[in-house]
């Protein structure tokens, strides 16, 4: 749980610096309660939008690097192993390869609704003329939401087969 609070608060603290410094209240609410609807959308919108079905495409665009560093990620899971010898990494049981393959929809729904909250502050700072704001949540966007989704995206491409197996 540590790494994700500190991966979070490197790339919220930007944003809320910005939401708190230089929009409007009305505005913050209006952006923020938009990009709360995708977290309703049925996991067939996020299986419409998902890039590939091939996981050698999510490779080419450093998904798998992306992997070392995130919540279940490898240099986490190598810590826990060194630290506990008998910690698994994956499950190899069907019934929790399955959860693993629906939680992904859920991180794909949470970091897309951050991706539009973002991408619409995004638009703000380059309507107000903040460029340099713009630059920095683009970045923030970037390593905190779009990667994150497409690594969900990923995970899900090498869970399918074992998932509709059984």
């Amino acid at each position: 749980m540590i790494p994700n609070l500190l991966w979070t608060a490197v790339f919220m603290f930007p944003v809320a610096i910005f939401c708190y410094t230089l929009m409007d209240q009305k505005s913050f609410y209006i952006l923020l309660g938009l990009s709360l609807i995708p977290l309703f959308f049925p996991n067939s919108f996020f299986d419409f939008i998902q890039l590939s079905r091939n996981a050698a495409f999510y490779k080419r665009l450093g998904v798998k690097y992306i992997n070392k560093f995130a919540q279940n990620g490898t240099v986490l899971n190598q810590y826990l192993k060194s630290k506990y010898p008998k910690f698994k990494s994956f499950p190899t049981n069907k019934s929790s390869i399955a959860k693993r393959y629906y939680q992904t929809y859920f991180f794909e729904k949470f970091h897309f609704s951050l991706f539009i909250f973002f991408t619409s502050l995004i638009v703000y700072a380059l309507v107000k003329c903040y460029f340099r704001w713009a630059l920095i949540l683009s970045l923030c966007n970037l390593f905190y939401n779009i990667y994150p989704n497409l690594l969900q995206q990923y995970l899900r491409t090498r869970l399918v087969s074992a998932v509709k197996k059984s």
